[in-house]
């Protein structure tokens, strides 16, 4: 015995005990083939580690045969219970595995009804990984929204369908399914022998897209195997990195299909742009969003109380068995999130995840009416807490991108339109979406000149007048200014008479053959002898000397009798 202490003693990887080392081979094998971490006879732990269920007290002495041994959890080595359908031990004839186990481990023992327990299994689906991640459909049929692209009989759906997958450029606002449509392209490719290998322009450099594409030769030519490439957010790449890419889609080593919210047109290069097919994909419509949300409420075991079902009480119960309740969420708590998230899926299911898990953090209680059950209690997410969670409608804006345009076009229209409602509209979705002040006030500068004009000369005045007090105050208090001044434009008479003159002047010069005409003798400057000698200035009429009006041409003789202001036909 005293040869035997002394011999080292190894410790199990499954069930972390420490053995003999002569019998760690024999204990190894019983313990991968039962599923189970029976300890040898005789052998106490040598820690206590903690698991994911409790033995009961007593219920294992030191010494005890390994059949006493209760049904608890499985140690923390799940990867040796997947698949093991069979593998069961005589002790614990109803164990399961992965989640089936851990769900047994918090289920009450008294036995309660389906229900109880619906929080805490629902705490345990949020866990971990987003909820948008992890509802990201695989097929085409699970994929919501985008008809116009992607509905039946469209060209798209064609080819994704029959595996005959061009290089795509997908641009669309945030989460409105670029990243899901590759990854049902993927797992499509996938099951068709394609490879598909996954880059993100925001860590990948251009060695790494080099190593891709190197394989992909060497899959073409020895195995005739294609290779697509997604690259997301494919616009934080440069032009040189995008050139990379420009002899491998042209000769079909790789399929490229890239991601961006960023047009195209000003953001990936137009050599690359004429190789890609571009699909640009719309932000979802509300009831795509009610659609995808009613999808998630479904897989978390939510239930959804209509508008006619009331709480019964404000009262609240205790939180400290709130983990036996059923979670409720309200109908119009989901219309409502399906409309503050903007059309942005991810936001929108994120948003609820956020919000099942605070009413789950606090754990009270509501009495609730239900229409088939009579009155239960149950943990209620209402509208309230939805539209906590989002703080504010989320503002899809870009002051670098394509949006910052978009709505400065739609302020200026506006207000040459008359249509002041639109016209703060707009400028408070710029605002409100980041906006430099500044640049909105120089903007109204250019709009005084341009669309008012001579018809109301205060409106310069009050252009620069704004942009002073934006200069002065800054934001947030220079947003009453810039209203002032946008209503005060859409309100003024319009007038592009000096817009257009000087637009024809433009013209005039840029038509202009040959040689321009010199500056007439008489309207020269002559500050010199010299130039007095050579004509300049001669014959010049001093208007203020004459009462009468001036007889005297200003134009080169070549443009004698033009008039700039009369309107030219095109």
């Amino acid at each position: 015995m005293e040869g035997a202490e002394e011999e080292p003693l190894v410790q199990c990887p499954v069930c972390l005990r420490e053995l003999l080392g002569a019998h760690i081979n024999s204990h190894l094998d019983r313990c991968l083939q039962a599923g189970e971490g029976e300890a040898e006879p005789g052998l106490s732990p040598p820690c206590k580690r903690q698991r994911l269920a409790a033995a009961p007290p007593g219920s294992q002495a030191q010494g005890e045969p390994e059949e006493a041994l209760p049904a608890v959890a499985s140690p923390v080595f799940s990867l040796f219970h997947k698949g093991r359908g069979g593998g069961q031990s005589p002790a614990a004839p109803g164990r399961r595995s992965g989640a089936g186990r851990e769900e047994a481990a918090v289920k009450p023992e008294d036995g309660g009804s389906a229900a109880a327990g619906s929080g805490a299994r629902l705490a345990q689906k949020l866990e971990g990984k987003p909820l948008a991640e992890r509802l990201r459909p695989d097929t085409l049929g699970d994929y919501v929204g985008q008809e116009r692209v992607l509905g039946a009989q469209t060209l798209l759906r064609s080819l994704l369908e029959t595996h005959e997958i061009p290089s795509l450029i997908l641009w669309g606002p945030p989460g409105c399914g670029k990243t899901t449509l590759a990854h049902i392209i993927a797992n499509s490719s996938k099951k068709n022998g394609t490879r598909f290998v996954t880059l993100s322009a925001t860590s990948a450099k251009t060695n790494d897209v080099r190593d891709v594409i190197s394989q992909a030769q060497n899959e073409k030519r020895l195995f005739k195997r294609k290779t697509i490439l997604f690259i997301d957010e494919i616009h934080r790449f440069n032009r040189s990195q995008q050139d990379t890419f420009l002899p491998h889609v042209e000769c079909g080593t790789v399929t490229l299909i890239g991601a961006t919210t960023e047009n195209p047109s000003f953001q990936v290069n137009a050599a690359l742009l004429s190789r890609c097919r571009v699909i640009v994909l719309e932000k979802l419509s509300v009831e795509a969003m009610e659609a995808i949300l009613m999808r998630a409420v479904r897989s978390l075991g939510v239930q959804v109380l209509g508008q006619g079902d009331q709480c019964s009480s404000s009262a609240t119960g205790s939180s400290s068995e709130s983990s036996e309740f059923p979670v409720y969420i309200e109908e119009k708590a989901l219309n409502t999130l399906a409309y503050l998230c903007d059309g942005d899926a991810r936001t929108g299911l994120n948003g609820l995840q956020l919000a099942v898990q605070a009413r789950l953090a606090v754990g009270k209680t509501t009495p609730l009416n239900i229409p088939k059950g009579g009155s239960a209690d149950g943990i209620l997410v209402t509208e309230e807490h939805v539209k906590e969670g989002l703080q504010r409608s989320h503002i899809l804006y870009d002051r670098a991108g394509e949006e910052h345009y978009n709505c400065i076009s739609a302020l200026h229209k506006s207000m040459r339109g008359s249509d002041e409602n639109a016209s703060l509209y707009w400028l408070a979705r710029m605002l409100e979406g980041g906006e430099d002040p500044l640049y909105v006030a120089r903007r109204l500068v250019r709009f005084a000149s341009e669309d008012i004009g001579l018809a109301d000369p205060l409106a310069l005045t009050q252009a620069v007048a704004a942009y002073q007090g934006c200069h002065f105050i800054g934001m947030p208090e220079c947003e009453v200014i810039l209203a002032q001044c946008v209503v005060y434009f859409a309100r003024a008479p319009k007038s592009i008479e000096i817009y257009r003159a000087y637009s024809n002047v433009k013209e005039c010069l840029r038509m202009h053959t040959g040689p321009l005409p010199p500056v007439p003798l008489h309207l020269r400057n002559a500050p010199t002898r010299l130039m007095k000698d050579l004509g300049y200035g001669k014959g010049y009429k001093y208007n203020p000397m004459y009462k009468e009006p001036v007889e005297q041409d200003y134009l080169p003789q070549e443009l004698k009798g033009t008039d700039f202001f009369k309107e030219r036909k095109t």
